[in-house]
Parts: structure tokens; C-alpha cells; sequence
């Protein structure tokens, strides 16, 4: 490139000095000046010459840059293999290059909507950000680039997008997602159930009936199924035949809980699944094996599938199935005294708002610690009012004397690791004081409700039967063996009595044969139900309001009821609790929900069933959980009208779903009588 083009202008400046110096020279010697002006002269003209000589060397070098910059420019936006397409806000077409029409394989006009040539274009969410995104067209996949591009204030704004094919890269990352290892863990939950009282030969049956169920629907789905035990079989799938028994909701366990024992009783499965992801195979087998725990500790019948550290539930349509022995409750009764007689100071909590089988059970426990004459506390959190009464019946009783402790009055009076046994709640952020967790490794979960996905982490010991009525039956039955001489006082056996009686609906809900038994152990130690009456009674005020919810309430097709409570009222949860178990009574009514203001933030959800659905499915939606008869939930920073329009969408598609599926399974059934 030439160099100096404005010397000329250097020059210009240095021979006017050069002419100054010649006239003054001028004044000296006439000769010596003339002499001194002709070579003057000749440099200025020679100057000039050589000047002119760049200005011509510049314009043809410039000439040749632009025109090698055009073929290069035209070359860079034609000749790339990505397609370039310049839109406007609309999502209309400005400008292209031409690989546009090789990836549609047809001319692309100016103002064409890009929406009516690739669907999967996205333009308006991504309008004025820089990013990259995938869309699939017609099997193949596109990779597109965007970023805006710079205007002119009052221009109008554009945005390019760079899209190029990567229909190759997408279907082999496909392939390699589809065939991931999966690891499936099986087992008959209720096995030791269906096989009693039956002859070798019809629990022989049986089983070849699952096992070929089983065997079935592993070879429909690619796998391959060992079993390793009487009642537990281990399955190897490939992801897409993952894919295909969830699109099926797994119909496998409706097909095994078709078949029945000579009693009619029928066998449920429960799944732990896991996919292979980045984890090693140990750690694929314990996602299973958590899976399949959780599974079973939400009342089996169900699956648990693991993909990508979130897990999905499908099923859990059967009742849990009570268990006749107490050989479980033992066997926690021996280990959970074990466990208090090494520890220093024992604190007992349940789920924040106690309620009277939250607090029964809590009393308990407590009862056990006294017995082994250790230093015991009942954490209670800032929203009990429900039990406020029982709690004045303790007052001024030596032996109940700075047994209750606030969650807010704990701060640092904390012993170094004590042990905190948790009831009637297993989720962490429910709990009394949830900060207490944090501060100890010694923890023991007492409950009733079917496993959540959240639970208590490296808890010591677990106890969780859903076929239980409530904690306090639990409870009572671990007293039973807790110690040969352990006596129950009257409040303390009014208090678990009183639990009992809440979450059993006075024995109409959830009731077992071991429910009654622990009713009757609790009756022969002094429990009260005069007492218990007088602590269910309501005010005048709550009375009101019952009526006012009932009377807002609205029947939806297939049998379910929703109500709401928008007034914030101190006994909000009890008003939506008493008229969701209300709602029960009224005929072909199926399932119930409560919508109602627990705080100014927080709206609560009461659910009760009649036991053909499950509420606890529903409110999982909702971030909640429970029984099948028995669930609720809390939302936060969302209003009740919102919460109510999404309840009733979720239980409407529900219950659409579950007729569904148990007409399918019906005319299964019928099929099996014809054949048999």
C-alpha cells in the first residue's frame, strides 16, 4: 500500500521556507540567489511530479481493494455453510443468502413469515438476546444462532439468525440417549399377604402368573428380567423402552393387580427405576435400590423413576395394605430404645401447625424418654392453636413441667448433637424447626404418610407404614413393646387416643384391626373420650364459617367436590379439614378439596377421598403429600383463585385418566374370567 499520501502538502510547507531563504538571500548576492531559485525550481517540480506519481499508484490500488473486497464479502456471505436470515419483529423475511434455499429447498421471498417455512423457528421470545437454540423440522435438526443487529435510532430493529443443519450430530446424540443402560428393581409389595393361608400348589400359580406378566412386558419392551428373590426381580431396559412403558403409565401394574389369590386379594408390584447417565454402575444401583424404597414408602403399588436426579411417580392406585403382625413394631420399639438410652438429650417435633396426631404422637415419644429418665422436649412451632387446649390441660402438671420448648426460643441452648426424633412428617421443610435438623446426625423419622421425594437425610432409623391410620397409632404400638412396665398417664393416653380418633374420622377412615387394638390398649390406660369430645368442640364463630364454605362449594362430573375459604380466619386449616371430610357424606361424591387462606402469602389445600382416588397424587402437584384419603398442601406467593382454577384442571384430568384406566382394566378382568 502507499505510504506518505499527504506529502505533498509536507512539501508545500517545506519550499515556501526554502523560497523565504532564497529572498533573503536575494538581498546578499543577486547571483548566488538566481542560481539558488533555479534549483528551487527544479526540486519543486520534481516535488510535484512525484507526488502526482502516488496519487495515481493510490487510486489504482484502492480500486483493486474494493473491487477484491466485493468478491471476498460476496464469497464470506454466500460461500458459508451456515444460512443467514435477516428478520424483522414479525418474524418476516429482509434478507437471505442463498444456503437458505438449499436447507428449504425452495426460494425464499422478502417479507416471506419465516413461521409458514419452519414452524420451529423461534423468533419472538428470543427477540433482541444473543443465544443459540435447536428445532426439528420434518426429521431433521436445525442449530441456529441469534443475535440483533445495530440500528439507527428510528430505524427499523432487526435480528439475524445463523441457522446450519445438524440433523447428524442430533440423531446419533439421540441414539445414545435412547439406548442408556436402565436399571429396574421389582418386587411383590404385598407378598408375604397374598401367599398366606395358600396351598404350594395355588402359591406356585401365582407367581408363574406374575412372573410371566412380568416376563411379558420385559421382552415387549427390549429388556431382559432375572429374579433374585421369591418376590424381587431385577430388569435391564434401554432407554427407549423406558420411554415407551412411561408413555403406557406403565399398564404392567394394572395387569399384575389382576390377578388375585384364592381370597381375591390382589398383587401390587413396586418399581425403583434409574437411568444411566455419568454415574458409575454402584451408584446406578443405589438410585434403584432409593427408588424402589421410595416406592414402597409411599404404599407400593407404584413406580419411582429416577432420570437426571428428578424423580417420577406413575400408579399407586391400590390401598395400602395393612399388615397383621407387629413384628416390625417390635423390632423399632427395641432399636429406637437403643438409640435413646446412648443419647444425652432427646428432642421431639412433628410438622409445623400441629395437629392432635402430630401432637399425640410427640407426647408419646416424650412418654418413652421419661420412662428411661432422659432429657426430653417437645418442639412446637408458632401455629399450634389446634391443640391449645390439651396443652392447657397440661399446664401446672409437675410432669409435664418445661417439657414444651418454641422453635424461635431454641437459639444456642442446644446440646452438641442430640437426638431428634421427627413425627407424623418425614419432609424436612415442614418439620417444627427445621434448623434443628441441621444441628444434629442423629435423627429418627416416625410417620404415616406415603414416602415423599423430599425426605430427612441420613435419618438413623425410619419407620414409615402408609397402611397405618395415623403417627399415633404407630406410636402406641411402640410403646406396647417399648418396656414390660412402661404405664401410660390419662393425658398421655387421651392425647395419642385423640390422634387417633382425628385422622381416622372417629374410626370411619383408614381403620384397621390393628387400629382398634391400639384403640382399646390406649382405653385400658385411661384415655378419655369424654375429654376428647370437649377438645373437638368448636366456636360459634367456626361454625359460621363451616357453613360458608359449605355453601360455596361446587359438584364437578365424576364425583368431585371443591370449595374455597378466602376470609383469613385463625382456624382456617380446621374449617377446610372438617368441610372436606363433610363434602365425603354427600352421595356419588368421590373426592373433595378445600381451597382456603392459610396466611397472607400462603394458600393451604385440605383433600379427603372416599378411598377410590388418591388425593395424595393431586397434591403432589401442588408441592404437598399425604395418604390417599388424606392429603393437603401449601402454595406460596400465588392467590387462591389461581390455586383454585389449577386444582380443579389437575382433579378433572385426573379422574378422566383414572375411569380411563379402570374401565380398560375391567374389561381386562372380563376377558380373564371368559379365558378361565
Amino acid at each position: 500500500m502507499p505510504r506518505n499520501l499527504s506529502a505533498w502538502m509536507d512539501l508545500t510547507v517545506h519550499l515556501v521556507v526554502m523560497l523565504a531563504l532564497v529572498s533573503v538571500l536575494y538581498f546578499y548576492n543577486e547571483y548566488l540567489a538566481a542560481g539558488a531559485a533555479v534549483l528551487w525550481l527544479c526540486l519543486a517540480s520534481f516535488a510535484r511530479e512525484r507526488c502526482a506519481d502516488r496519487s495515481r499508484r493510490f487510486e489504482i490500488y484502492f480500486k483493486n481493494v474494493l473491487r477484491n473486497l466485493g468478491a471476498m464479502l460476496n464469497y464470506a456471505v454466500e460461500g458459508l455453510p451456515q444460512a443467514i436470515i435477516i428478520l424483522n419483529e414479525e418474524g418476516r423475511v429482509q434478507w437471505t443468502n442463498s444456503r437458505v434455499q438449499e436447507l428449504t429447498g425452495s426460494p425464499v421471498e422478502q417479507d416471506t413469515d419465516m413461521a409458514d417455512i419452519w414452524p420451529g423457528l423461534i423468533v419472538g421470545p428470543v427477540w433482541g438476546t444473543e443465544g443459540e437454540y435447536v428445532f426439528m423440522h420434518e426429521d431433521r435438526y436445525f442449530q441456529v444462532f441469534h443475535e440483533p443487529i445495530k440500528s439507527l435510532t428510528g430505524e427499523q430493529p432487526l435480528m439475524a439468525f445463523y441457522v446450519q443443519d445438524v440433523s447428524g450430530f442430533e440423531h446419533l446424540r439421540n441414539e445414545y440417549m435412547r439406548s442408556r443402560t436402565v436399571l429396574c428393581f421389582i418386587q411383590i409389595d404385598n407378598y408375604d399377604e397374598v401367599v398366606q393361608r395358600q396351598t404350594e400348589a395355588e402359591r406356585t400359580a401365582l407367581l408363574l402368573a406374575v412372573n410371566q406378566q412380568l416376563d411379558n412386558w420385559t421382552k415387549a419392551h427390549g429388556g431382559f428380567m432375572r429374579r433374585v428373590a421369591e418376590d424381587r426381580y431385577i430388569v435391564l431396559l434401554e432407554r427407549e423402552g423406558l420411554d415407551m412403558a412411561m408413555g403406557e403409565k406403565f399398564e404392567v401394574l394394572d395387569k399384575v393387580r389382576q390377578l388375585t389369590n384364592t381370597n381375591r386379594l390382589p398383587v401390587t408390584l413396586s418399581m425403583g427405576i434409574a437411568v444411566a447417565d455419568s454415574q458409575s454402575m454402584g451408584e446406578l444401583g443405589a438410585q434403584s435400590q432409593a427408588g424402589l424404597d421410595l416406592a414402597l414408602g409411599r404404599g407400593g403399588d407404584q413406580v419411582a423413576v429416577n432420570i437426571g436426579g428428578k424423580t417420577q411417580f406413575f400408579g399407586g392406585r391400590a390401598k395400602a395394605v395393612e399388615k397383621h403382625t407387629r413384628v416390625k413394631a417390635r423390632v423399632v420399639a427395641h432399636a429406637l430404645r437403643e438409640i435413646m438410652e446412648g443419647a444425652e438429650e432427646i428432642y421431639v417435633m412433628g410438622h409445623h401447625n400441629e395437629d392432635f396426631d402430630c401432637f399425640g404422637a410427640a407426647m408419646g415419644v416424650a412418654k418413652m424418654a421419661r420412662q428411661l429418665e432422659k432429657k426430653v422436649h417437645i418442639v412446637l412451632s408458632d401455629m399450634n392453636d389446634g391443640i391449645d387446649k390439651f396443652a392447657d390441660l397440661l399446664h401446672g402438671k409437675e410432669e409435664y413441667e418445661n417439657l414444651f420448648v418454641r422453635a424461635e426460643d431454641l437459639g444456642g441452648v442446644v446440646s452438641l448433637n442430640p437426638l431428634v426424633i421427627v413425627v407424623d412428617t418425614h419432609i424436612p421443610h415442614l418439620a417444627a424447626c427445621p434448623e434443628l435438623l441441621e444441628k444434629t446426625n442423629q435423627v429418627v423419622v416416625i410417620d404415616h404418610h406415603r414416602r415423599s421425594e423430599h425426605f430427612i437425610k441420613n435419618p438413623l432409623l425410619v419407620y414409615i407404614e402408609p397402611a397405618s391410620s395415623s403417627t399415633s397409632e404407630l406410636v402406641t404400638e411402640l410403646l406396647m413393646y417399648f418396656e414390660d412396665n412402661l404405664m401410660l398417664s390419662r393425658l398421655d393416653a387421651t392425647a395419642l387416643y385423640s390422634g387417633i380418633v382425628v385422622d381416622t374420622k372417629n374410626f370411619a377412615v383408614q381403620t384397621g384391626v390393628r387400629t382398634f387394638d391400639a384403640a382399646a390398649y390406649l382405653r385400658r390406660s385411661g384415655a378419655d373420650p369424654v375429654m376428647v369430645r370437649h377438645l373437638f368442640r368448636t366456636d360459634y364463630e367456626t361454625t359460621v364459617a363451616l357453613a360458608e364454605v359449605k355453601a360455596r362449594s361446587k359438584l364437578y362430573p365424576g364425583g368431585f367436590i371443591v370449595s374455597s375459604n378466602p376470609k383469613l380466619c385463625q382456624n382456617g386449616q380446621v374449617i377446610a379439614a372438617q368441610a372436606a371430610d363433610s363434602f365425603l357424606r354427600v352421595e356419588g361424591v368421590r373426592m373433595s378439596i378445600v381451597v382456603f387462606q392459610l396466611d397472607e402469602n400462603t394458600v393451604g389445600l385440605s383433600a379427603r377421598s372416599t378411598g377410590e382416588l388418591n388425593v395424595q397424587v393431586i397434591m403432589e402437584f401442588f408441592g404437598g403429600g399425604g395418604h390417599q384419603n388424606v392429603a393437603g398442601a401449601q402454595v406460596k406467593n400465588s392467590s387462591l383463585d389461581e390455586i383454585l382454577e389449577r386444582v380443579v384442571d389437575v382433579s378433572q384430568d385426573y379422574i378422566k385418566e383414572y375411569d380411563s384406566n379402570e374401565s380398560n382394566t375391567e374389561s381386562g378382568r372380563k376377558e380373564t374370567g371368559q379365558k378361565g
